[in-house]
């Protein structure tokens, strides 16, 4: 399994994956889930993918070279001449639908499930940044001011620190930051993610970014992140009040009666409520 994120901002775009494939206690293997698409200064666009690795491999291949017919009087369309990121994504789904056509009746033999999820983001020159989700089936959803961000794979453990945090108008720092945060939750919680990271920031308007970093267990700021994180988390669920105030019952297990009688009674009155 894995984890992958990607942030759409005002400012920019931010994607991170991790690289954790085929865990176990006696066999864990790296691949890259990030790759990136760059030409002729008037585009830029980044795929992650999450699920079955062969099939987002085939995928990644297929890619490159699908083309969608588009009449007799136009040229084929592909990822290189799409001018708009929406038709690069038709083109995506497209490549998903083909690896299916192809091996999913094999799969579904061997009792395998044609499992693949992608987030698919950049900007074609003449248009703004856009990011879309890609399903199994080929179909799409596109990022929103209210909904700015996606995740595939092991998403849970890092959903909570972006729901409070990522906002269209967030620093690309920010956002990063907030990546780094989430990935490190799922780290923590699952041992089917695991480093070396990929974190790649892209701004607004430049059709290219220098600031793609692969990030291991040695990288001091990804350290700092990790301990900090931790330890921060700590002092502040100490800081906040126990339900039960300064007096601990004499077994932790139980509750004094008093105590248990008024509980009730604003459980009763929280029910007539309702």
């Amino acid at each position: 399994m894995t984890y992958c994120v990607g942030i759409k901002l005002d400012a920019g775009l931010v994607f991170l994956s991790d690289s954790r494939t085929n865990a176990g206690l006696d066999q864990i293997s790296t691949f890259r889930k990030m790759l990136v698409y760059q030409g002729s200064g008037d585009r830029f666009m980044v795929l992650l993918a999450a699920g079955n690795l062969s099939i987002s491999q085939s995928v990644r291949e297929i890619l490159q070279v699908e083309k969608l017919d588009r009449g007799a009087d136009e040229a084929p369309l592909t990822i290189w001449n799409a001018s708009s990121m929406f038709d690069a994504a038709r083109v995506l789904g497209s490549a998903v639908r083909r690896v299916y056509e192809q091996d999913g009746p094999s799969l579904k033999a061997a009792g395998v499930d044609f499992n693949v999820s992608m987030i698919f983001g950049g900007q074609i020159k003449g248009e703004a940044m856009r990011l879309f989700q890609v399903y199994s089936a080929g179909n799409f959803i596109e990022a929103t001011a209210e909904t700015c961000y996606f995740q595939v794979g092991e998403s849970k453990y890092g959903k909570p620190v972006l729901d409070r945090m990522i906002t269209p108008r967030s620093r690309l720092n920010t956002a990063a930051k907030c990546a780094l945060v989430s990935m490190d939750s799922t780290l923590k919680s699952n041992l089917s993610v695991g480093l070396p990271l990929d974190l790649l920031v892209y701004r607004e308007g430049s059709f290219a970014s220098d600031e793609l970093v692969c990030i291991d267990e040695h990288n001091p700021y990804y350290r700092m992140i990790h301990d900090t994180w931790g330890q921060r988390l700590r002092e502040v669920f100490l800081s906040i009040d126990d339900p039960l105030g300064d007096v601990e019952p004499e077994h932790p297990l139980l509750v004094p009666s008093e105590r248990f009688a008024a509980m009730r009674k604003v459980h009763n009155a929280s029910e007539k409520i309702v």
